[in-house]
C-alpha cells in the first residue's frame, strides 16, 4: 500500500515515535508499506523553523534529508495537477499545506497517515496515527 505521511506523523517518526499510535508504528515499520513525504511538507517544516514556530536538532536542509533516508521515504513533488486540485477542494480545512496533501493522497490513490481530524470532513482515505 501507498501511504503518504503528513507533517506532523513525518515529525513524530523522525524525533517523538511515542506520539505514535500502535497502528502507525506497524504501518510505519512494515515492508509491506510504500512510505512518501510531500514536498509540501519540506516547505512547510521550512517556513515554520523560519518563523521560529517550529525547532529542529538541526537546520531543516539538515534534518530533513537525514529523516527521509532514515525512515526510507519516497519523494512525492507537487504538479500542476496537484495545485489544481487543492484548490478545488471545498473549504473545510484552511492551512494550505493540509489541503495539498489531501489533494495528492486523493489524486494518487494513497492512504493519508495524520493526526487531525478535520482530514475526515474530506473524500480521502486516511488512518489515524495520534494517541
Amino acid at each position: 500500500m501507498k501511504y503518504l505521511l503528513d507533517t506532523s506523523v513525518f515529525l513524530w517518526s523522525a524525533g517523538a515515535p511515542e506520539k505514535l499510535n500502535k497502528r502507525a508504528t506497524g504501518l510505519l515499520t512494515s515492508e509491506a508499506s510504500e512510505l512518501y513525504l510531500s514536498a509540501a511538507s519540506s516547505w512547510e517544516i521550512a517556513i515554520k523553523f523560519a518563523l521560529g514556530s517550529l525547532s529542529l536538532t538541526s537546520s531543516p536542509s539538515e534534518f530533513l534529508p537525514r529523516a527521509i533516508r532514515t525512515l526510507a521515504l519516497r519523494s512525492l513533488d507537487i504538479t500542476h495537477f496537484h495545485s489544481l486540485a487543492a484548490g478545488e477542494l471545498p473549504r473545510h480545512h484552511r492551512d494550505p499545506f493540509d489541503r495539498m496533501l489531501i489533494a495528492q493522497a486523493r489524486s494518487e490513490t494513497m492512504i493519508l497517515l495524520t493526526a487531525d481530524t478535520a482530514f475526515a470532513s474530506y473524500d480521502v482515505e486516511t488512518v489515524f496515527c495520534g494517541q
